[in-house]
């Protein structure tokens, strides 16, 4: 994972926005839970009262709880009496609107006052706000006319007061002129009753109280509790938007880093691989370096969306989880660590069966790759040997491995899912049977269980993103060690530190006792290699087949490096000239002609961009293509199929021949690209390119004979060492070697050997 996240590093900025933006997202998903648990506990069951204390009550109500209370001097600190004579018509109006019950009753309104204020009066009014509501609404639990004898009550309250209409009042109306000592009774009664309820009674109690009392005061309460839901489920809804406004952009951001980073590194691998020496390239084989180019930057690329989308949110997502759950409650804290422990043993088990699996995977891709790449370019063979069959089953067995591997993780990730689905489900419902306790012993309110649930769900999924990323994880993480074997990977050739640049170009190049072997090679190819090729002669070598012929000539442009000696141009060390330089001084015609996708022209001009039409023109007058090039319906613009398919082998060795003449090199490099052409044909190239070449030094390798016959020197290569070196003539006269290869293509006649030479061959 570090590595994918180093190749990301430039992009630290967006990554850190990224977190930023997830952090508010994570903000918004927690907060919603305890909005929801508010809606079900303030907003249904206490009719959307959220304070402790009322705002406001009437008179008379206020005159019962300060006797009840004992804390009228409190209750005048906290509330102000407000009467019609004290108040302007606007401001009557403006009560009456609020509290209706003002119209026929002075009340007492709340000043304003911090929390810790509110805290110690809630306090003072909160035993006998608990007497109002459970004993004086009928509501309660318990009589408290059962502590006094009312019917006496009455009957002495009226003969102290003088007043008969007392002995008709309710206990809610005999409240003000019960004695000290009877209020003092009933109080601790109630005290003892709430000390045996447990939890949050306390709190519904309060919410009771503030609702009869502001239903005393006239105030809508259906209207009331419909505000309070109406705007929490607006703030939902706006956290909701923001959520997923956050989550878009995050994702977006996620892509666009993602996309660039892999681009980048798609650049850097490819410029790589463009720098490759044939060693590189034997090393890890094309088929290799296509998937790692593309499949494997495919896969690190989905990890980093995965990594900023999921990875980085997850552990922000169950911290805050968990916080949430213990700033709530914690009675059930121990049920999380119970799903958490769960997850994690169904996920090491996957991770046991199915990592193997995904670590093989790729191999299996480079397999499916190589064996598609062969199949495809050997079909010409494999149709000639009539071997479509055993092809067909060499394909299906590479595609096959590949299925089952795939189908097996597949299955493994397809077991996960519902095997987590039930873990939490199963979490889901021990959550309700505790918290079903909870909520009969009044340790709990239903809204608070509802937030549990989901912050449990939360902080399970915040595991379930990381434990799934970590099973994706080891697919990329062996693409992203591929993709920075290639980056890491020594390259053999590359520029000198000091450049060296020929005072004069001429194009002279010498061999100085040059020995070649392929790296891991225990034999030389080459051995002491030592020649030079002048400006203005054409230098040919010729040998059996796997000599080194193609070997020397790819020393020239680096291709490879000579492991011993060194090889100069114009005196200067091809090692110390820079590969650009040294390349765009030589005309380099494969022994296999390659041309690209695109037109005749553009392949014309794969190494002259700039050269005008007219030497396009000569390029292929000279390598004989104008006669088919002229035979197409658009010329210079017909069509080259990828790899050249569209166009016969000698065809397609002429346009090869017509872009390296196009360049106008001061070095013409030709490995053995006349073979394809039939003798009229070389015949007519080699005496246009002797011409054009006439200031320009020619190395040409050679299977024929007649190809090679006027070149000014001839090299003969045996096993890797020159056995000769001279013109035809003499080659023929004292060469064995050469001689064999000539009387093994030419007749005595088109040699020109007389007798003596003949009887000297067949010794």
């Amino acid at each position: 994972m570090l590595k994918i996240i180093k190749f990301a590093k430039k992009s630290w900025i967006w990554i850190l926005t990224v977190i930023v933006l997830l952090v508010v997202q994570a903000n918004c998903d927690l907060a919603l839970p305890q909005y929801t648990s508010d809606i079900v506990d303030v907003g249904i069951q206490s009719m959307g009262v959220e304070e402790n204390v009322p705002e406001a009550m009437t008179q008379s109500t206020y005159n019962i709880i300060a006797k009840l209370s004992n804390g009228e001097k409190v209750l005048e600190k906290y509330y102000t009496q407000v009467t019609h004579d004290d108040l302007s018509k606007e401001e009557i109006e403006g009560y009456e609107k609020k509290y209706p019950e003002f119209r026929s009753e002075d009340i007492y309104v709340l000043k304003e006052s911090r929390a810790e204020d509110v805290q110690e009066l809630y306090e003072t009014i909160h035993i006998a706000s608990a007497i109002y509501v459970m004993a004086l609404s009928e509501q309660g639990e318990y009589d408290v006319e059962s502590a006094i004898d009312l019917e006496t009550m009455q009957k002495q309250l009226a003969m102290m007061t003088g007043n008969e209409a007392v002995e008709h009042m309710t206990l809610r109306e005999l409240i003000p002129y019960l004695p000290d000592e009877v209020v003092t009774e009933i109080t601790n009664t109630a005290e003892e009753k709430l000390s045996e309820m447990e939890g949050l009674v306390g709190d519904s109690v309060s919410a009771s109280f503030v609702t009869q009392v502001y239903e005393e005061l006239g105030v809508d309460m259906e209207k009331k509790q419909m505000d309070y839901l109406l705007g929490k489920g607006m703030q939902m809804l706006l956290l909701a938007l923001l959520g997923m406004a956050v989550s878009i952009v995050v994702t977006m951001i996620a892509s666009r880093v993602a996309a660039i980073t892999c681009k980048d590194l798609r650049n850097k691998t490819f410029r790589k691989v463009i720098g490759f020496s044939n060693a590189e390239m034997d090393n890890f084989s094309t088929a290799s370096l296509i998937t790692r180019c593309t499949n494997d930057i495919q896969q690190i690329q989905m990890v980093i969306v995965m990594m900023l989308r999921m990875v980085a949110y997850a552990p922000i997502l169950g911290v805050g989880g968990l916080i949430k759950v213990f700033q709530s409650t914690s009675s059930m804290a121990w049920i999380i660590a119970v799903a958490v422990i769960a997850v994690l043993c169904i996920v090491l088990v996957l991770m046991l069966v199915a990592m193997p699996k995904f670590k093989i995977m790729q191999k299996l891709v480079d397999r499916l790759n190589l064996v598609s790449r062969e199949i495809l370019t050997g079909i010409p063979v494999v149709r000639a040997f009539s071997r479509e069959k055993h092809e067909e089953e060499r394909f299906d067995k590479a595609s096959r491995d590949l299925m089952k591997t795939q189908l097996f993780t597949n299955r493994a990730m397809a077991v996960m899912m519902p095997t987590m689905m039930f873990v939490m489900n199963g979490i889901t419902v021990l959550i309700v049977w505790i918290g079903a306790h909870g909520i009969d012993t009044g340790d709990l309110q239903v809204g608070d269980m509802m937030a549990f649930i989901t912050y449990t769900m939360q902080i399970v999924m915040s595991f379930l993103m990381l434990t799934m990323i970590s099973i994706m994880l080891p697919r990329a993480t062996v693409a992203a060690d591929r993709v920075e074997d290639i980056l890491k990977s020594e390259t053999y050739i590359c520029d000198p530190e000091r450049e060296e640049t020929p005072k004069q170009e001429q194009g002279l190049v010498r061999f100085e006792h040059v020995s070649f072997r392929y790296p891991g090679a225990e034999e030389n190819v080459l051995t002491d290699i030592d020649f030079t090729a002048n400006p203005g002669e054409t230098t040919a070598i010729i040998g059996s087949t796997g000599c080194g012929k193609s070997t020397v000539v790819h020393l020239i442009p680096r291709l490879y490096d000579a492991t011993e000696g060194r090889i100069t141009i114009d005196d200067v060390d091809i090692r110390n000239m820079s590969l650009q330089h040294l390349r765009d001084m030589i005309g380099f015609v494969p022994q296999k002609g390659i041309l690209f996708s695109g037109t005749i022209e553009s392949n014309l001009r794969f190494g002259a961009k700039e050269a005008p039409i007219q030497e396009i023109e000569h390029a292929a007058q000279t390598a004989q293509a104008m006669e088919f090039i002229e035979e197409k319906p658009d010329k210079f613009n017909s069509h080259i199929s990828q790899g050249g398919s569209n166009v016969s082998g000698g065809q397609k060795q002429r346009l090869s021949i017509a872009r390296a003449v196009a360049k106008n090199p001061k070095i013409y490099v030709f490995d053995d690209s006349f073979s394809a052409l039939d003798f009229k044909t070389d015949v007519a190239v080699r005496k246009a390119l002797k011409e054009k070449t006439k200031d320009s030094v020619v190395l040409i390798v050679a299977q024929r004979i007649s190809t090679i016959l006027h070149a000014e020197k001839i090299i003969v290569l045996d096993e890797g060492r020159i056995a000769g070196m001279g013109t035809h003539e003499e080659l023929l006269r004292d060469n064995e070697v050469y001689r064999q290869i000539a009387m093994s293509q030419l007749s005595e006649k088109e040699l020109g050997m007389n007798q003596e030479q003949v009887k000297g061959g067949e010794q």
